[in-house]
């Protein structure tokens, strides 16, 4: 029995092939794009919300009162609230704050405050002005309540910011750049609840966590 010879090979279409294999590669190319867009989505949703959201990068820069005169701003000052920080944790009476010029043109810093147990509990510093170019007389300077032998150190000075003064220097708001630390002060004993919440509601305008502060407790004549 005769063997039949094989069927001719079939002709190679060029032209139909380099269209199959453009069709395929296309598929593949909007098929990679695709699952790519799908990450990306899945990305974003995962992610939480950012600046693109309309949340700032970060608050404006603080600005002081200029200009202060300090020789008016030295005396007795009675806190009438602040935000909790741990040099004062255990201050459970009333607190002040006295400012003395020094002939260097600093000025002593004498804080006292009420312990629980009724003792009083004080602390001597010294704070220094901080010149800011262009505002002469600026609200800003350090405090310093380590051994005067460390005050080259420059982390032992912290900041301090007038942030709001009357005219008559009778009630002040001071805080730190950083807007952790904040203070109400009062030349007199008890300020009015008016008086102290038109304090407080201007440091929340300027970013401060005024929901986290602590009343003082009100002292002689409060």
């Amino acid at each position: 029995m005769s063997r039949r010879p094989p069927p001719p090979p079939m002709p190679f279409d060029d032209e139909a092939t380099s269209h199959r294999i453009g069709t395929l590669a296309l598929a593949f190319c909007v098929g990679s794009a695709a699952a790519l867009m799908a990450m990306h989505a899945t990305r974003a949703r995962a992610q939480p919300a950012g600046p693109a959201d309309g949340a700032p990068l970060m608050r404006a820069p603080l600005q002081v009162v200029a200009p202060v005169d300090f020789k008016r701003y030295a005396g007795l000052w009675h806190e009438q609230a602040r935000l909790p920080n741990r040099f004062q944790k255990e201050c459970a009476g009333p607190v002040t704050a006295e400012y003395t010029p020094l002939p260097n043109g600093h000025i002593q810093v004498r804080n006292r405050c009420v312990l629980e147990d009724g003792r009083i509990d004080e602390v001597v510093g010294e704070a220094r002005p901080v010149p800011v170019p262009g505002l002469p007389g600026a609200g800003r300077l350090e405090v310093r309540f380590a051994p005067s032998w460390l005050g080259w150190l420059p982390l032992v000075w912290g900041d301090y910011w007038v942030l709001k003064l009357d005219r008559e220097y009778q009630v002040a708001l001071v805080g730190t750049p950083d807007r952790k630390f904040l203070w109400v002060l009062s030349r007199v004993p008890h300020l009015s609840e008016g008086a102290l919440q038109a304090e407080l509601e201007y440091a929340r305008t300027l970013g401060f966590d005024v929901d986290r502060v602590v009343r003082s407790a009100p002292g002689a004549g409060g």
